[in-house]
Order: structure tokens, then sequence, then C-alpha cells
């Protein structure tokens, strides 16, 4: 009878060390490289620079982005679940793994911090209000619930705000507000934000650094 379940149980740690080797030969099959990112990321810079810090505000920083979320995004345009011209014709020619690799190089970059003026700090708190608390009197909630405190994301679904441009911050919000950016989540939470209100966080989320 021992003999029995000592084979048994010798069998059930084989297959449970078979299954987790699976696994991780999955993930790691899924893992991007850096280094080939790299080499591969040329097309990307004139929009976004060779460290993914755009320094043209309409163009969003991807340096030092949650790992997953570059990915992710590359794989939205391709499919048509995020819409824009110039990035689908930038992605149609990119395998899975090309989007891992550079999402792997984008994500190993450090960010340079956003910045804003003197005569936009008074806007700024007024959107930190948003942030941090939220507007209860629409059912929206702290934006700082998903992207944390400091604004670094939570990867791979939530990304990194903090020091992206404002332009851009903004842009995305609006976008996000009139439907022309698909996303239930980020949709109903800038729905009933105001063109102020949007403007007012965009700036505060460019300074949280």
């Amino acid at each position: 009878m021992r003999s029995v379940l000592t084979t048994l149980t010798a069998g059930l740690v084989l297959s449970l060390s078979l299954a987790s080797s699976s696994v991780l030969a999955s993930e790691n099959a899924k893992r991007g490289d850096a280094e080939a990112g790299q080499a591969k990321s040329a097309v990307c810079t004139a929009c976004h620079m060779q460290d993914g810090n755009s320094i043209v505000p309409t163009f969003p920083k991807i340096a030092g982005q949650q790992p997953g979320y570059v990915a992710k995004q590359l794989a939205d345009f391709k499919s048509g679940v995020r819409l824009d011209d110039t990035m689908a014709g930038m992605v149609a020619a990119l395998s899975e793994q090309d989007m891992l690799d550079l999402d792997a190089y984008y994500a190993s970059q450090t960010q340079t911090s956003g910045e804003i003026s003197k005569d936009q700090e008074d806007p700024a708190l007024a959107g930190q209000v948003i942030y941090r608390a939220g507007l209860t009197e629409f059912s929206v909630t702290a934006c700082m619930a998903c992207h944390g405190p400091d604004g670094k994301g939570v990867q791979p679904n939530f990304p990194r705000l903090s020091g992206q441009h404002a332009v851009y911050i903004e842009k995305q919000l609006l976008a996000f507000k009139d439907g022309s950016r698909s996303d239930p989540m980020m949709n109903g939470i800038a729905f009933p934000l105001s063109a102020e209100q949007i403007k007012n966080l965009s700036l505060y989320i460019s300074g949280l650094y």
C-alpha cells in the first residue's frame, strides 16, 4: 500500500512540476528582449525619441511605462481596437514578438520628469482633487485608485501617467469622453468631466512625479 501511495505521490509531484515548467516556459516565451527591442525601435524614434522620451507634447512618453502596456497598445493599434492612422501603419508589419521586444526596451528606459509652469499651479491643484478624491456627485472614482498615488500605474492594464505630457493626457481624456477611444471604464470616468476639469487634471498628472 505504501509503495502505491509513494508511486502516486511521485507521479503527482512530477505532473505538477511539468505543469509548472510548462507555465514558466510559456511565460518566458512571451517575455520581450530589451536589446532586440532597441534594435527594432529605429522607426519609433521620429515621434518618441531614441529613449522613448518624446519632446513633442502630442506624442506620448513611453519610457518607463508599465511592462506589458506598450505591447498591449501596439496590439490594439494593429487589431483596430484602438484607432490611429499613423500608428496603424507603424504596427502593420510587427509580430507579437516585435511588440514584446519593443515593450521590454521602453519599459527599461527612464522617463524624464514632467513640468508645469507657475501660472499652471492653481489649475493643477484643482486637478489634484479629482485625481486623489474623484467626483462623488458623478460617481467618478479617484484616478489614483487604479494608477496609484504616485501615478506610476499597475502592470499591465493601468499605465504610468506621472510625468506624461499634459497635452497628450488631455487629448486622450477628451477622446474617452466623446467615445472616439473606447474603454468602458475610462469612458465612464471621462464623460462627466468638463473640458476645464480635464485640462486641470491633465496638468496635475503631468507634474506628478
